[in-house]
């Protein structure tokens, strides 16, 4: 730090609309900077000229004002429900936060705090986060995500956007999960400085952060969603840890509706009060009731498929659907001595409709599916020669063939793999909600009936994966053409509005020793250098004592 007045750089990336700005650089001027030194660096990344005026204007009531074009003109989709971000606009973004950084840097500045512009400050927050010494800290803002949803900070504990505390290997029942959540919301609600393992948007970063080497590149073998993300887990990579301050928390401008809100704000934080945070309690969505689907006996009628010289199986029911229709994705072979018949039983009590590819069975698994699904359409296309061995040509033709059926929202799930129970009474919610469009659920690899595994190979459980999807018309699916393990969705679903849930998907294939030792034997023979996989996994499934884990429903 300088001997003198620290030197402070505020950051800014800005494609805003012009009200909202202007609040936002208002909030600026209201900055208390008592011994500090502070310059303004901005990006000017807007699409309306309005906006880029504002920001033209500010500057000329300040010498100590960079301001420069982006150079892009691109369109940043959001309404009063939520915004929609894509790939390409998140690592333009981070692109813009790195050459702030790499600036920060260049000249010496003791702190760079990066602002997003739909914040509020309390005039008390720089000087307040400078004096913390901390090198990465956050002031809290608190949002509601989609209308309905509860107020949740934009800070975090572990992985994507888990808010509660876990010790290293902690395994938490879903009860003791939601009891830390709210306790972490309630700790967030009270005055204070907190370490964290994730943050965003409104970050003060010290120069010995910035020259240790922290940034928002993307890091190659992570898969999260979001440049805040890769930032935080570089900066716990680098030992630096995080932290978020709840003294004067910024009121964020999320919806145009929020506006509203802003002089009371104004008034409650240039009087000298910390500014009220509303309860984080979760406000109940009121849900219509949906009707049952009726169901008459099903006709089944076999034919030729139109497209491929696969033999195609239609079971239809005439049926009147008064909520957003559910339909199940599956590929299947030779599962009829498996789990197939108690997984489609589970399934029946919540989809509408079955898109299922027999992908070449020499067994009776065709007919298992349509019993088991005996009064629920099931379109039952069969391979009569696997595809298997190149995973992406199966997964296009299980996306093409649910395709054909019109869906709404798809559940892709393979034929040894059900929920817990509770997923029964909560589906129909889940698909009520129009803010969202893809969900995000963690898979327990069984190794028998009552236990699952986990080790340093099988750690499925401690990340989310795509399970269900809204079907966008408009969205230009892209696929992962690998040959195996490419995924059974689209690579770029989650451009999408998406979600985490805490509904725990099981998977029962690996529960019996003579399945571990097929699989084993099949991927052995199809990737066995594990150029598409993880060879070390692959040799771990025939492991004797594996460490395995009871689960509790």
């Amino acid at each position: 730090m300088s001997e003198n007045k620290p030197r402070i750089l505020l950051g800014s990336p800005i494609h805003q609309k012009p009200l909202i700005l202007r609040q936002f650089l208002d909030s600026l001027l209201r900055l208390k900077r008592d011994g500090l030194e502070l310059d303004f660096y901005f990006i000017d990344d807007n699409e309306d000229e309005r906006s880029s005026l504002l920001l033209q204007e500010f500057k000329e009531t300040n010498n100590h004002i960079l301001l420069h074009s982006s150079g892009f003109r691109d369109t940043y989709i959001r309404n009063d429900s939520t915004h929609y971000w894509n790939s390409e606009l998140v690592w333009k973004v981070a692109n813009f936060k790195n050459t702030i950084i790499r600036h920060a840097e260049t000249f010496g500045y003791d702190y760079l705090f990066l602002l997003d512009s739909d914040l509020i400050l309390s005039p008390e927050t720089l000087v307040h986060l400078v004096s913390t010494e901390k090198d990465i800290i956050s002031e809290v803002f608190w949002t509601r995500w989609q209308p309905e949803s509860m107020l949740q900070p934009q800070v975090w504990m572990h992985d994507e956007y888990n808010q509660w505390e876990l010790l290293p290997g902690e395994q938490l029942p879903p009860e003791e999960i939601q009891n830390r959540f709210h306790q972490f919301l309630t700790k967030l609600q009270v005055p204070g400085i907190y370490e964290v393992g994730g943050l965003g948007a409104c970050t003060l970063i010290s120069h010995q952060a910035i020259i240790s080497g922290i940034s928002y590149n993307p890091i190659s073998n992570i898969s999260y969603w979001g440049e805040d993300r890769h930032f935080c887990i570089r900066a716990a990579a680098l030992g630096i840890p995080l932290f978020v301050d709840t003294h004067y928390p910024a009121l964020h401008l999320y919806r145009d509706s929020d506006l509203s809100r802003v002089e009371d704000f104004i008034k409650q934080t240039t009087g000298g009060m910390t500014p009220l945070v509303e309860s984080a309690s979760e406000t109940e969505s009121e849900l219509a009731n949906s009707n049952p689907i009726s169901v008459d006996l099903a006709t089944i009628a076999q034919g030729e498929a139109s497209t491929n010289p696969d033999l195609r199986t239609i079971q239809t029911v005439p049926r009147t659907i008064k909520h957003p229709k559910l339909t199940l994705s599956m590929v299947v072979k030779n599962e009829s001595p498996r789990f197939l018949r108690q997984v489609l039983e589970e399934h029946r009590k919540y989809i509408d409709e079955a898109v299922i590819i027999d992908d070449g069975s020499t067994d009776d698994t065709a007919a298992v599916c349509l019993e088991a699904l005996q009064g629920i359409p099931v379109h039952l296309v069969h391979n009569t020669h696997s595809k298997f061995s190149n995973e992406i040509e199966l997964r296009k033709q299980q996306w093409e063939e649910v395709l054909k059926t019109n869906p709404e929202w798809i559940l892709n799930l393979d034929g040894d793999e059900l929920f817990e129970a509770r997923f029964a009474q909560e589906i129909r919610s889940m698909l009520q909600e129009s803010q969202v469009d893809l969900y995000c659920f963690r898979l327990y690899d069984f190794w028998n009936e009552r236990s699952y595994r986990e080790d340093t190979y099988w750690r499925s459980h401690l990340s989310y994966r795509p399970f269900l999807l809204r079907y966008r018309k408009d969205c230009n699916y892209v696929w992962n053409e690998s040959p195996q393990h490419c995924g059974r969705l689209p690579q770029n679903i989650f451009e999408l509005p998406h979600q985490l849930s805490d509904l725990r998907l099981k998977h029962l294939g690996w529960s019996k020793a003579e399945f571990r030792l097929e699989k084993y034997l099949r991927y052995m023979q199809l990737d066995p250098d594990g150029q598409y996989g993880w060879k070390e996994q692959y040799l771990s499934i025939l492991e004797e004592q594996p460490h395995l884990v009871p689960w509790v429903e």
